[in-house]
């Protein structure tokens, strides 16, 4: 059974309910375009977007788009932003920083996490120190490894950068970077079959890993691993300034459509949650969706609004990484309504 057949079943026994509750001050029912959109990969960032989907809540908000393609990496999303073939485009906040030090137009649309969720996992045969050892020492240990990341300038090669550097080395000199683009099965393939030593790669291969007893998770900001990530805008969906005033009403019932979702994951019925991750991330085990939970509603905020303080650390980290030069503009980047 695929993802959209289990999801109909789940509707179809009344697991799934698709409500009109929390729409009074919705536009449902009311037609009001249509938004081309693509998105870097299937991690957790993109769930709410999936429930939205499902459960009618873009349909029932007024905007429709067709099913966005998973481009692999960050630099293919922002090309076919800039290209106009996506009006949104779903990345990491590594995509947006960088394309704004080029393009003064790129704007944030929604915060989807606010935690950097790569984790570093290490497979089964790696030798170094034990996971509950010092940050510097499981950074050391990864001197000399082929580490998979999904691609040059992505997020997951940031992580990556950033602990080479904040142990003394240099990543593309002290490591073999494997590119193996986002599909997930792939990625923990190449961990199990022994092509890669670990991976950098976004939540929740980490945790699939350890259920399928392929991998542990070596290394996770958001478990509180690297302090200084615990708290930052990560998963985004941005825009350019243009398609923002030429779309208003179509990004504002995205953004309403993507906060009905968030509510769900926060307060909705768990066991209804649990079933559209199951379908979301087909072939994950009970206790690995029971363990993504507790951390989907400490990960994904309530609302699409950007903390000031936890754009400031993205852009620490970015520029602690060599990754950009500038500052960019808060004010300039994040519309005046996703100001906090």
């Amino acid at each position: 059974m695929n993802r959209r057949q289990l999801v109909k079943s789940l509707l179809a026994t009344g697991a799934v309910v698709v409500t009109g509750a929390g729409c009074a001050e919705s536009g449902a029912s009311t037609a009001v375009g249509k938004l081309s959109v693509g998105q870097v990969s299937k991690s957790i960032a993109f769930f709410p977007m999936f429930i939205a989907t499902e459960k009618g809540y873009f349909k029932e908000e007024g905007v429709s788009f067709a099913e966005p393609p998973v481009l692999g990496n960050g630099s293919k999303v922002a090309a076919a932003l800039k290209s106009g073939s996506i009006e949104i485009g779903g990345g990491v906040m590594t995509d947006v920083l960088k394309l704004s030090e080029i393009e003064d137009d790129i704007r944030l649309v929604a915060d989807l996490v606010d935690s950097y969720y790569i984790d570093i996992v290490t497979g089964t045969k790696f030798e170094g120190a034990a996971v509950d050892a010092s940050l510097d020492e499981r950074i050391a240990s990864l001197k000399g490894k082929k580490i998979g990341i999904t691609g040059p300038g992505s997020g997951t090669e940031a992580l990556v950068i950033y602990l080479f550097t904040q142990g003394g080395m240099d990543a593309k000199k002290d490591a073999e970077l494997v590119n193996l683009g986002s599909e997930p099965t792939a990625a923990l393939g190449a961990l199990k079959n022994g092509q890669v030593d670990a991976l950098s790669f976004a939540q929740p291969l980490g945790q699939q890993a350890e259920g399928d007893g392929v991998g542990t998770l070596y290394i996770s900001p958001s478990r509180g691993d690297v302090p200084d990530l615990v708290d930052v805008s990560h998963g985004v969906f941005f825009t350019t300034a243009g398609i923002l005033k030429d779309k208003t009403k179509e990004i504002a019932a995205f953004q309403k459509a993507l906060v009905r979702a968030k509510e769900d994951i926060h307060g909705g019925d768990e066991a209804e949650v649990k079933k559209l991750l199951a379908a979301y991330r087909e072939g994950m085990a009970d206790e690995t969706l029971d363990a993504l939970l507790p951390l989907l509603r400490s990960e994904i905020p309530k609302t699409n609004a950007f903390k000031r303080s936890s754009f400031d650390a993205a852009v620490a980290f970015h520029k602690a990484s060599g990754l950009i030069e500038k500052d960019p503009d808060y004010n300039q980047l994040v519309p005046k309504d996703l100001r906090t």
